[in-house]
C-alpha cells in the first residue's frame, strides 16, 4: 500500500514538473526572457586611443563617453565581459545600473502610460493623441500614414504599427512654405524623446493665436512630425527592457531578446561604415543592406518628399548657404546636440554653418554641441542621410542622463529647455545656414497691445547678437547694425510687405546688445488684430530670426472739438 502511494506521489510530482515548465517557458517568453536576457551587464570599460573608442564603439552597445579619462559606458552580455578581459581591457561592472535594466517595473493595466513612468505615453497612446489633435484642430493638423513597422510587413507576425506622420501648418495659407523635420523614438527604450515630438505638436496647436511666434510659425511653415519611428521595439521597451532595435528577427539571429535592426545604422549614405555591426545579434547591427528595415524605407522616402537635393555628389560639395529646411532627431541620453559628420573626423562642407546653429540651440537646453565623431564614430545614421543625401541641415539631440528617465526630470527641466531649443529650431527652418548668425530678438514690448485706430503705438525690443552656448568654443558675435518691423507678413514674403527701421534707444547702433523702439501710425491699419515681424542685422550682413508680438487696433473714440452754436438771443459782442 505504502508503495503505490509512493509511486503516485510520484506520478503527481513529474506531472507538476512536465505540465509547470511549459507555463513557466510561457510567462519568460511573454516577457521577452530567454537564457541570456538575465546575463546583461551595464560596464565602464577603458581604452587607450581614439582607435580603441572606434574599435569598442564598433561591438558593443556604447551609453557615454568619456574622453578625458578615457573610458566608456557600455551594455554587454556576461560573457562578453571575459572576451573584453583576454584582450586587455580593464572592465568595471556597474551594479547599480545593472540591476535597474533587469529589475522590470510592475505593470497596472489601470495606469496611464508606460510602467512606472506614467509621464510618457505608450505606442497606443500617442497614436490616440495624434487622432484627437488631428480632429480637435482640422484646420491646422492633418496625420499621414507613411510607411508599415516590421511585424506589419510580415504575413504570420505579429499585429505591427502603421508609421504616423502628424503635419501642422494653417492649411488656409498657401505655399510653398519652409519645413521642419521631427522624429522621435529610433532607439526604443529612449521613452523621452517621443514624449517630446508628442508634447511639441499639443504646445503648438494649443498656443496658436494666442502665443505670436507659435501662430505666425504655423501659418507659414510647414512642421512634420514622426514621434514613434519604431514602435515595434518601443513596444518590446515599454516592458522595461533595454530594447534598442526594431524586431526583425530573420536576419540569423537565433536570441530573442537580440533580434533587430539598429534603425539608426541603417540609413542608405555611408551604411556599413564605422561604429556598426554586420553580426546580427549586436546592438549595433548595421543589416543585410541600406535602408533594409521598412521604417527606414519609409522615413528617407518621406523626407526626400519635403526636401530637393540641395548637395553635389561630393563628399566635399556644400549645400547652397540658401537651403531651406531642417531635420532634427531626438535620441537620449548624453545632453548633446550632435551634427554631421559621424563617420569621419573631417568637419562636413557646411561645418561652420552647422555649428553656429547648434550653438544657438545648445544656448536653449545648455547642451555641449559638438561634430558627432567627437563622440564616437557612427555611420548609416540618420541624421547623415539628411544631411549627406539632400544638404538639409541635420541634428541630433541627446536628451537627458538616461533611458529609462524618471518623469520629474524630464517635466521639470528636460522638456521644458527643449521645447525653448525646438522653437529656436523651427524659426531658423527657412535659412538655417544663416539666421542662426544674425541677432536675437526678444523682449518685444508694446506702449500699447490695444490702440485706437490713429494713435501711434511705440515697439521697444532688445536685439542680442551673443546668444550663443560656450560649453565647446565661442562663437563670433558682431555690433548690431539696423533692425526693421513689418506688419502682417513676414519681410521675405513675395510681394514684399513694407518695413519699418527701429531706432537705437541710446542713439547709435555699436553694441552686440541693443534696445530699439520704432513709432508706428496705426491710421492706415484695418481694424482687428494685426501681428509685428522684427528681425535685426548685425555689422556682417548677418540678418537673424523673427521674432513676433501681437497688436489689436480698435475704433478710435471721436474727438471733440470747440463748437460755435448761434443763439440769436444771445449777445455774443465781446
Amino acid at each position: 500500500m505504502k508503495k503505490n502511494k509512493l509511486f503516485v506521489f510520484f506520478m503527481i510530482l513529474i506531472l507538476l514538473l512536465v505540465f509547470s515548465f511549459p507555463a513557466k517557458a510561457r510567462r519568460d517568453r511573454s516577457r521577452g526572457i530567454n537564457n541570456q536576457i538575465l546575463n546583461v551587464m551595464v560596464v565602464r570599460i577603458y581604452f587607450q586611443d581614439r582607435s580603441d573608442l572606434d574599435y569598442l564603439a564598433s561591438r558593443y552597445d556604447v551609453w557615454e563617453v568619456n574622453h578625458d579619462d578615457r573610458w566608456l559606458i557600455a551594455q554587454v552580455l556576461e560573457t562578453q565581459i571575459g572576451d573584453l578581459r583576454s584582450e586587455g581591457y580593464s572592465v568595471e561592472i556597474d551594479p547599480v545600473r545593472t540591476n535597474k535594466i533587469n529589475d522590470l517595473p510592475s505593470t497596472n493595466p489601470n495606469e496611464a502610460g508606460i510602467p512606472g513612468f506614467p509621464c510618457y505615453r505608450t505606442v497606443e497612446e500617442t497614436y490616440d493623441t495624434l487622432l484627437h489633435l488631428e480632429n480637435n484642430y482640422p484646420n491646422l493638423a492633418m496625420r499621414i500614414d507613411i510607411g508599415d513597422s516590421w511585424e506589419k510587413t510580415q504575413p504570420e507576425g505579429e499585429t505591427g504599427y502603421d508609421l504616423w506622420v502628424l503635419v501642422l501648418t494653417n492649411q488656409s495659407i498657401p505655399g510653398p512654405k519652409p519645413r521642419f523635420f521631427l522624429m522621435g523614438a529610433v532607439h526604443a527604450r529612449e521613452y523621452s524623446t517621443a514624449e517630446t515630438v508628442t508634447r511639441f505638436a499639443e504646445y503648438l496647436l494649443s498656443n496658436y493665436g494666442s502665443d505670436p511666434d507659435v501662430t505666425w510659425l504655423l501659418d507659414f511653415y510647414e512642421v512634420h512630425l514622426l514621434a514613434q519611428a519604431n514602435p515595434d521595439g518601443r513596444k518590446k521597451a515599454e516592458s522595461g527592457y533595454s530594447w534598442r532595435k526594431n524586431t526583425d528577427r530573420d536576419d540569423g539571429c537565433n536570441i530573442e531578446t537580440s533580434w533587430g535592426v539598429d534603425l539608426n545604422r541603417n540609413s542608405s549614405f555611408e551604411w556599413g561604415g564605422i561604429g556598426t555591426s554586420s553580426y546580427a545579434c549586436d546592438s549595433l547591427y548595421r543589416g543585410p543592406s541600406p535602408a533594409s528595415e521598412p521604417e527606414i524605407q519609409a522615413m528617407e522616402t518621406y523626407v526626400r518628399s519635403l526636401f530637393p537635393d540641395q548637395r553635389g555628389p561630393n563628399e566635399t560639395d556644400p549645400a547652397p548657404l540658401e537651403t531651406p529646411g531642417l531635420f532634427i532627431t531626438l535620441h537620449s541620453y548624453g545632453e548633446l546636440i550632435l551634427w554631421p559628420w559621424g563617420h569621419t573626423s573631417i568637419q562636413a562642407p557646411n561645418h561652420l554653418q552647422l555649428q553656429t546653429l547648434g550653438r544657438k540651440l545648445a544656448y536653449f537646453n545648455y547642451y555641449w554641441p559638438q561634430q558627432s565623431y567627437e563622440l564616437y564614430g557612427t555611420s548609416g545614421t540618420n541624421d547623415e542621410f539628411a544631411y549627406g543625401e539632400l544638404g538639409v541641415a541635420a541634428y541630433t539631440f541627446e536628451m537627458g542622463v538616461e533611458f529609462f528617465e524618471p518623469c520629474g526630470g524630464y517635466e521639470d527641466v528636460i522638456y521644458p529647455n527643449n521645447q525653448a531649443s525646438l522653437i529656436t529650431a523651427l524659426k531658423t527652418a527657412r535659412r538655417p545656414y544663416q539666421e542662426p548668425a544674425g541677432p536675437d530678438v526678444i523682449n518685444l514690448s508694446l506702449s500699447s497691445s490695444i490702440i485706437q485706430q490713429g494713435l501711434p503705438v511705440t515697439l521697444t525690443v532688445q536685439l542680442d547678437d551673443s546668444r550663443y552656448s560656450k560649453n565647446n568654443g565661442q562663437e563670433a558675435s558682431q555690433p548690431v547694425q539696423f533692425a526693421e518691423v513689418s506688419i502682417d507678413f513676414p519681410q521675405w514674403m513675395s510681394p514684399q510687405p513694407i518695413s519699418f527701421p527701429f531706432l537705437s534707444s541710446d542713439g547709435a547702433f555699436d553694441e552686440i546688445v541693443e534696445t530699439a523702439f520704432v513709432v508706428i501710425d496705426t491710421g492706415s491699419l484695418d481694424l482687428g488684430k494685426h501681428q509685428l515681424f522684427v528681425r535685426a542685422t548685425d555689422t556682417d550682413g548677418n540678418i537673424g530670426m523673427i521674432s513676433s508680438t501681437f497688436l489689436e487696433v480698435i475704433p478710435g473714440t471721436p474727438i471733440i472739438r470747440d463748437v460755435f452754436i448761434y443763439l440769436p438771443w444771445i449777445s455774443h459782442a465781446p
